[in-house]
């Protein structure tokens, strides 16, 4: 049935978009499920990492249903701000998130891509926000992200102009961390998440929550409240471990990660 799934690898969970045959669109159900789906992330001591990404070659996620969601919408049958746990607004997922953009990438999943953390796209991936050609604004989450992400006038290009970009473009606009080929991508982003389930839980979610927290105080503000996530991860149980392990050679054990195996 479609929908969302969750499977797991070791610490490893891996969302995806299961609608291929509608270029993995979002049906209201959709957006419900994926916010649950990350919801099950964050509340999982034996999960460490997500990797996000659509089932089949053709799309990552083209955005919202044109014949349900939309429309919903359209009609004040639905108040946007329920879809906020599927954009990650207020989120408190601070385990990384890693997008495996497979083909387009579109509307709502271009949305729910900015709230990842990593981005790896497959060579054959287009990007974009053709929101303005029907009417409507990209409001899930990018209206906000997208200005703070890359510079004001490429996320304003990209936003009224709603034009289609190729991996190469978007990568030279800093949307994306790298390219590969389609066949290797799955396997790229899951080498990026294992690497990641070897670090320190506590030091990747303080530096998620941080960057997320601070990036809108003032800069003296700011900084002291960086102290105060730097003093919590210095006097926690995984910095005394790194350290020892550091001074013994050996590769550390991080308490943090001892539910994930």
């Amino acid at each position: 049935m479609a929908g969302i799934t969750l499977e797991r690898d070791g610490a490893v969970a891996v969302i995806r978009f299961d609608r291929p045959d509608k270029l993995n669109s979002l049906t209201l159900a959709m957006y419900e499920e994926l916010g649950a789906a990350f919801a099950e992330v964050r509340d999982d001591d034996a999960l460490a990492v997500a990797v996000l990404t659509g089932r089949g070659e053709r799309a990552f996620c083209v955005g919202a249903d044109l014949t349900e969601s939309i429309p919903a919408l359209a009609e004040g049958r639905f108040d946007i701000s329920e879809w906020d746990p599927a954009h990650q607004k207020h989120t408190r997922l601070f385990k990384p998130v890693i997008a495996a953009v497979n083909g387009l990438c579109l509307g709502g999943g271009f949305e729910i891509m900015l709230s990842t953390d990593l981005r790896v796209a497959a060579d054959t991936a287009e990007f974009g926000l053709p929101e303005s050609g029907v009417g409507v604004v990209p409001a899930g989450g990018t209206l906000t992200r997208l200005p703070r992400q890359i510079p004001y006038v490429w996320a304003m290009e990209l936003m009224l102009q709603g034009d289609r970009i190729p991996a190469a473009q978007a990568l030279r606009y800093g949307l994306i961390n790298e390219i590969v080929p389609a066949a290797q991508l799955f396997d790229s982003a899951m080498e990026r998440a294992h690497r990641l389930v070897a670090r320190s839980g506590t030091a990747l979610a303080t530096i998620k929550e941080a960057v997320l927290r601070l990036g809108d105080l003032p800069q003296e503000q700011a900084f002291h409240s960086e102290a105060h996530y730097g003093q919590q991860a210095f006097t926690a149980p995984d910095a005394r471990e790194g350290l020892a392990a550091f001074a013994q050679r050996r590769p550390p054990d991080f308490p943090s990660r001892r539910g994930a195996r």
